[in-house]
Order: structure tokens, then C-alpha cells, then sequence
């Protein structure tokens, strides 16, 4: 029987980092998403606003939004994450 093959170090965490950064963007994006609506993006304008059909649609353009903001470079919280995830992933061994 042939010995497992042992993947460099750095390859690991290569790959590690890149099947993990999808996920950290992804709670990057749903951190701001609740961040912009505390901060009152998405709620109706009293005047001249949607109706009842913004209100039922605001969540999707915040999450667009937060979206659009992870991906110009968010505030850096992916990074964050991904080392967080990164390290207990290594923990776990």
C-alpha cells in the first residue's frame, strides 16, 4: 500500500482560504444587511414613498446593497472572519 500523499502547508491553507472566503463574505454581507437597516436604509418615506410594495421589497435592496459594498471591499470584516474560520479550522486539525 502506498503512503497518503501530504499536501504542503501553504497549499492547504490556499485552499482553505479559498473554499472559506465565499462564507466569510456571505456573513459580511448579512452583518451589513442588518447594520443598513438599523441604520434606517429600506424603511418607507412618508411622502411620495412605494406603499406597501417598497416596504415588502425593502430587504431585498438592502441586501443588494450590503452586497455591492462587500464587493468594492467591504470594511474589512471578511478578512476577519476568514482568519477566525481559518484558525478553527486548524484547531480542529
Amino acid at each position: 500500500m502506498l503512503p497518503p500523499i501530504q499536501v504542503p502547508i501553504a497549499d492547504q491553507t490556499q485552499g482553505n482560504a479559498a473554499r472559506l472566503r465565499p462564507l466569510a463574505q456571505q456573513l459580511e454581507v448579512g452583518f451589513l444587511a442588518e447594520m443598513l437597516n438599523a441604520a434606517g436604509f429600506g424603511k418607507s418615506r412618508d411622502a411620495m414613498g412605494g406603499g406597501a410594495g417598497e416596504d415588502n421589497f425593502a430587504s431585498f435592496l438592502v441586501h443588494a446593497e450590503a452586497e455591492q459594498i462587500v464587493r468594492a471591499g467591504g470594511f474589512g470584516l471578511t478578512e476577519s472572519i476568514l482568519q477566525a474560520l481559518m484558525a478553527g479550522e486548524r484547531a480542529d486539525g
